[in-house]
C-alpha cells in the first residue's frame, strides 16, 4: 500500500513505504479513519503541517480517502519517523455546523446542494432518495446530522462513503459475498453478547400536540432487558416519523446485541456492507453475517483483517 497527502493548494507528495499502518473502514457511524507511520528522512523539506488530504492505493486501487488530523515527526529507537493520522470524508460534514431552516418541500438535490456541495464533496451514483415534506434541520446540527436524517429516517438508507470519497445515498448491494472456513488464515475468531446499550422500550413525544407512542421490544423484554429513552420529536414531524423514530432506535440498539469479530493474517478481506459466511468446524456461531466495520492494517506480525461482524438485518 502507498500513501499520497495533498496541501490546500492540491499539490500532491508521495509519502515513503510505511513501516505500519491500519485504515478502519465503518458502515457511516461513526467517521472512517487512518493511520499510518514511515520513516522520515532528516533532510526532507516537506511540511506536514501544511497537509489536508491523505488517499491510501493498492495495486493501482483507491483504498481510502481521507482528511489529516494530526501529523508527527519524531526520533526514537527507529530512527527519525513521521506518524499521519486522519478520518475519512465524513469529518468534513460532522466539523461543520448547519444552518438552521425548514423546507417546505425537500429533494434530494436540494440536501445535496445546500449540506454536501459546499464541502467539496461528491456523491456516489445511484442513490435516489424520496422528497420530504416540511423538513426541518434544527439550529446547531452538524451537516452530518442533516443529511443522516434525511436519508435514514425518512428514505430508509444509511448514509456512508465510499473509498474515492464519494457520498453514498443507495442501499448495500450484496454481489459481495466472503466465506471464513477452515482454509482461511485465522488469528482470531470472537463471539459477544453485549446488553449494555439495547433499549427495551422507546416513547416517542410529540412535543406540541403531547401524543406518545411507545415502541417496545418484546423480545429484549422477556429476556430481563429493562432500558428505555424518550424521544422528543421535533416541530411537524409526522405520526409516521414518528413511528419510524421509535422503531429504528430499538433496532439498531438490538443489532448491538451479538457481534463476531474475525482477524484474518491477509489484507483487505472485506469491506463494511459485505455479507460473510462463517463456517469454521466446530464453532458454535457460524452462520451468515454482514461486515459492519472492517480495519486492515500492516505492523510486525504482518498483513491482516479485523472484521465486525453482526447480523444481515443489522440497522446502521
Amino acid at each position: 500500500m502507498t500513501g499520497c497527502v495533498t496541501d490546500a493548494a492540491g499539490r500532491r507528495w508521495n509519502l515513503p513505504d510505511p513501516v505500519a499502518w491500519r485504515l478502519e473502514y465503518t458502515a457511516g457511524v461513526p467517521c472512517d479513519s487512518f493511520w499510518l507511520r514511515c520513516l522520515w528522512d532528516r533532510d526532507n523539506t516537506a511540511r506536514p503541517g501544511d497537509w489536508v488530504g491523505f488517499f491510501a492505493e493498492r495495486k493501482g486501487e483507491r483504498v481510502f480517502t481521507g482528511l489529516v488530523d494530526e501529523c508527527e515527526v519524531g526520533w526514537g529507537a527507529d530512527g527519525q519517523t513521521l506518524e499521519i493520522s486522519g478520518r475519512g470524508m465524513a469529518a468534513r460534514l460532522l466539523d461543520n455546523e448547519a444552518l438552521g431552516q425548514d423546507y417546505q418541500y425537500a429533494t434530494q438535490a436540494d440536501i445535496i446542494r445546500d449540506h454536501v456541495a459546499p464541502y467539496g464533496i461528491a456523491v456516489a451514483p445511484g442513490g435516489g432518495l424520496p422528497p420530504v415534506s416540511r423538513f426541518s434541520v434544527a439550529a446547531g446540527s452538524s451537516e452530518w446530522s442533516v443529511i443522516y436524517d434525511f436519508a435514514r429516517y425518512y428514505g430508509g438508507i444509511a448514509p456512508r462513503f465510499d473509498r474515492q470519497g464519494r457520498l453514498v445515498l443507495s442501499g448495500w448491494g450484496d454481489s459481495q459475498e466472503r466465506v471464513v472456513d477452515d482454509r482461511a488464515p485465522l488469528i482470531a475468531l470472537l463471539h459477544r453478547d453485549k446488553r449494555y446499550g439495547v433499549l427495551s422500550q422507546v416513547l416517542v413525544r410529540d412535543r406540541w400536540s403531547g401524543r406518545v407512542e411507545p415502541v417496545r421490544n418484546s423480545a429484549f423484554q422477556a429476556a430481563g432487558g429493562q432500558a428505555g429513552r424518550v424521544i422528543t420529536m421535533p416541530t411537524r414531524s409526522s405520526y409516521k416519523a414518528m413511528r419510524y423514530s421509535g422503531q429504528f432506535q430499538l433496532d439498531r440498539s438490538a443489532g448491538e446485541l451479538e457481534r463476531l469479530e474475525v482477524t484474518l493474517g491477509e489484507a483487505f478481506c472485506a469491506w463494511p456492507g459485505d455479507l460473510v459466511h462463517v463456517q469454521r468446524a466446530g464453532w458454535g456461531w457460524n452462520g451468515r453475517y454482514r461486515a459492519v466495520q472492517v480495519t486492515v492494517g500492516m505492523d510486525r506480525r504482518g498483513y491482516w483483517t479485523k472484521m465486525e461482524l453482526a447480523r444481515p438485518d443489522f440497522v446502521v
